[in-house]
């Protein structure tokens, strides 16, 4: 058993819902081959939530169309398995649109369906997911999908509201709305990108959950030798590029890894209350409570700092 971190159980925000330092991410628990280059069986997908509700990572996180909806069935499934939900666990979902359509009557039947598949009476907190694939004006607008979402939580049919998204400039946009109680941010705000970072101050001051994702850049940060050459599912600028091989020759200086320190570099800072990491295989979690048990010396984050790319290639300059 890897030791944890004193800070591994956390407070969501102003929004009273507990959760680790790690979620799991549910992405992966879905067949997409496309997008994540592996097939992953639907066994293998419920034997990893058994694995993780035995763990001591209590939060996952996940949406209503990764794979179709088969992420959320598979994460249903691997709680009815396990004798249903533990009082301590959180399971975090987002509403999506559907063939374009994101009016408020498809964010009602995304909760509908997303209950149906997780097996649960009421989903704690649930995303408005990417909605900066919508006009802004549509999405605000009476009876439309914000508002819609602020009606289900006042129903009791969900327990809070989140946004999950890219862009900082238009997150900032939906979190002016004042409706808010999380945010989830991805690929913006790591080891060698800071995109999100007054965003994610404005938040925590106004006392939002902080839910950071996709900490490896798509990949990069977790295998920076691989040949991979794009960050944040776009061709990376040479700085940055030079910048992950930097870190990673300071990673073997220091006796670990990239990925390690990629998530370790979004565990320590402040203003995260949890950070999303997404596996497929039940063996791989082992791995990951080892890379969240790790410490590193505060000499190698002082050289790791300095090496940050400069702002104008950061995904959001």
């Amino acid at each position: 058993m890897h030791e944890l971190r004193p800070d591994w159980t956390r407070t969501l925000g102003s929004t009273g819902l507990t959760t680790t330092a790690v979620t799991i991410g549910g992405g992966p628990l879905g067949s997409q081959p496309l997008l994540f280059g592996y097939d992953t069986p639907e066994a293998q997908a419920v034997e990893l939530v058994e694995a993780v509700l035995d763990s001591p990572i209590r939060s996952i996180d996940t949406s209503n169309q990764y794979s179709g909806g088969d992420s959320e069935t598979r994460i249903g499934l691997g709680l009815a398995a396990h004798g249903g939900l533990p009082d301590d666990f959180l399971v975090v979902t987002k509403v999506d649109s559907i063939d374009g359509d994101y009016s408020g009557e498809r964010v009602r039947a995304s909760v509908a369906e997303s209950k149906a598949r997780l097996g649960l009476d009421t989903l704690p907190l649930v995303h408005l997911h990417d909605p900066e694939n919508q006009a802004f004006e549509f999405m605000s607008a009476p009876g439309g999908a914000v508002e819609t979402l602020v009606a289900l939580r006042d129903e009791g049919e969900i327990g809070h509201i989140g946004l999950a998204g890219g862009p900082s400039g238009e997150m900032r946009r939906y979190i002016d709305l004042g409706v808010f109680e999380a945010i989830l941010v991805h690929n913006r705000y790591t080891i060698v990108d800071r995109s999100a970072a007054a965003l994610l101050q404005h938040c925590a001051d106004a006392g939002l959950g902080i839910i950071n994702a996709a900490v490896y850049g798509g990949g990069i940060l977790a295998a920076p030798r691989s040949g991979n050459t794009n960050y944040g599912y776009r061709p990376a600028a040479p700085e940055t590029l030079a910048a992950v091989a930097a870190l990673a020759d300071l990673c073997d200086e220091y006796e670990t890894d990239l990925g390690t320190a990629a998530l370790q570099w979004s565990l320590r800072d402040p203003l995260v209350n949890t950070t999303v990491v997404g596996i497929s295989k039940p063996a791989r979690l082992d791995g990951l409570l080892a890379s969240s048990a790790a410490e590193l010396p505060d000499a190698f984050w002082e050289r790791a700092e300095e090496l940050t790319p400069p702002a104008r290639v950061f995904l959001d300059a």
